[in-house]
């Protein structure tokens, strides 16, 4: 993999701005850097993006999700001083929110805010005690009035992102950025069909940028649906373990060692034939990985192994600290590897393959 290439991608998808159900600028990123290496490309009407690449018309279809949109915010009022009142698109931890840069898109273009709240020193020694709620907090864009934020092209519906640009770490292979929940999944879809292009894969690849993940999975549904896949893999972040006050009880996974085999999550359990398959091909092929779950979420993988008469499926997922917040941070090795790893599955997953998989 060509290092500057991808960390350009990266770049690309990851600043791009697209909360649940406005997911059109990352879709245009994925679309224009997956179209090279894909037979056809479609969308199912909720928006998800489908590219299509034929190995062995008659394998087995395999399905990689990643989901399109980022968790943020929506504009739900103007008052009349031109705050803007919002609501949360996916879920918030509101310690990580206060005085952090936003980003509104409006129909006259974007618009810089800042998330705002009484300060603490008018605050209760009580209040001063606790996190302070997120319906007590608005979000400043620097206008006078209502009339002023309208003129601006601010209205209620709009959407709200973290402003924040992707940035490699003194460390150069860690990377921050916004958005690596889930574009990180998108880019490896689209790096895995990459790895493809020259070479045989007994079966059909659906690289997919799922819609609407962070409000009940929604996209990886309708995709499904539209596809028929025989085989799934969802393509998340995790949970990395490593960092102070987190104890091997609540995560295994440290970055740098590998992607995340997830045995199950709060959506699924992970489907044994596939998951040894995975395990069995990391190991032959010298990939490092680590074994996970995630007992307080859920990925795409949970809405896909329910379609029709049933998928198998498999999560994988790449180790991310503080993830859920305006700067999330992977370690670009995880996310080789991850890539390799997969690959080397499509690789393998020929129909007799899928048939020792699903009587295993």
């Amino acid at each position: 993999m060509n290092l500057n290439a991808t960390l350009s991608m990266l770049k690309d998808l990851t600043d791009a701005n697209g909360i649940p159900g406005n997911e059109r600028e990352p879709r245009n990123v994925m679309k224009r850097y997956i179209e090279p290496y894909s037979n056809q490309i479609s969308t199912d009407n909720l928006g998800s993006l489908i590219a299509k690449k034929i190995g062995d018309e008659s394998g087995p279809s395999i399905m990689i999700a990643g989901h399109l949109d980022e968790v943020g915010f929506m504009v739900t009022n103007i008052n009349k001083h031109g705050f803007l009142q919002f609501e949360t698109v996916g879920y918030w931890w509101s310690q990580v929110m206060l005085a952090q840069k936003v980003t509104i898109s409006t129909r006259k273009g974007k618009i810089t805010g800042v998330i705002g709240s009484k300060p603490p020193h008018i605050l209760t020694s009580e209040a001063l005690k606790g996190a302070m709620d997120i319906k007590d907090m608005f979000i400043d864009i620097g206008a006078s009035s209502k009339e002023e934020a309208q003129e601006w092209g601010v209205r209620p519906g709009d959407m709200i992102t973290p402003s924040f640009e992707f940035t490699p770490m003194k460390n150069k292979k860690l990377l921050l950025a916004k958005a690596w929940d889930n574009r990180m999944g998108c880019a490896i879809a689209i790096d895995v069909l990459r790895q493809l292009k020259d070479a045989h894969h007994p079966n059909i690849v659906y690289s997919v940028g799922t819609v609407q993940e962070e409000v009940g999975l929604r996209g990886a549904r309708t995709s499904a649906a539209m596809i028929e896949p025989d085989i799934a893999f969802g393509v998340d972040v995790g949970i990395a373990g490593d960092t102070p006050g987190i104890s091997k009880k609540e995560s295994l996974s440290e970055l740098g060692k590998g992607p995340q085999i997830i045995l199950y999550d709060s959506s699924m359990v992970s489907h044994k034939g596939l998951r040894d398959l995975v395990i069995n091909t990391a190991e032959e092929s010298n990939i490092p990985f680590q074994l996970d779950t995630i007992a307080g979420g859920s990925t795409d993988s949970g809405a896909i192994h329910l379609t029709a008469n049933g998928v198998p499926s498999l999560t994988i997922t790449v180790p991310t600290r503080y993830i859920h917040s305006h700067a999330a941070l992977l370690h670009y090795d995880d996310y080789v590897n991850t890539v390799k790893l997969i690959t080397d599955v499509v690789k393998r997953l020929d129909r007799n393959t899928f048939n020792e998989i699903i009587n295993s």
